[in-house]
């Protein structure tokens, strides 16, 4: 099975610059399993988009897939609260 790449839209970086050290690890290595998942269990598509979300304790991640080039890019991580905003 072929792995994905992983693309962080540059935005992703400042969102994960307020987030706590112990979280943020937890966040990035979620995002590192979406290259051999993209479709984990419990993600889910979000209605009207083309994009997915997965849940890292009060973290949201929100992607999308690109099937054909294997990639899959991270569009933005945040707390549940902000994160569809």
């Amino acid at each position: 099975m072929a792995l994905y790449k992983i693309h962080l839209m540059p935005s992703v970086s400042k969102d994960l610059r307020p987030i706590p050290k112990k979280y943020r690890r937890l966040i990035l290595k979620r995002i590192d399993s979406l290259t051999v998942n993209p479709r984990p269990p419990g993600c889910e598509r979000l209605s009207g988009q083309e994009r997915f979300r997965i849940r890292q304790g009060d973290y949201r991640i929100l992607y999308s897939i690109h099937d054909v080039e294997l990639v899959v890019w991270v569009i933005k991580v945040g707390h549940r609260r902000d994160v569809y905003r």
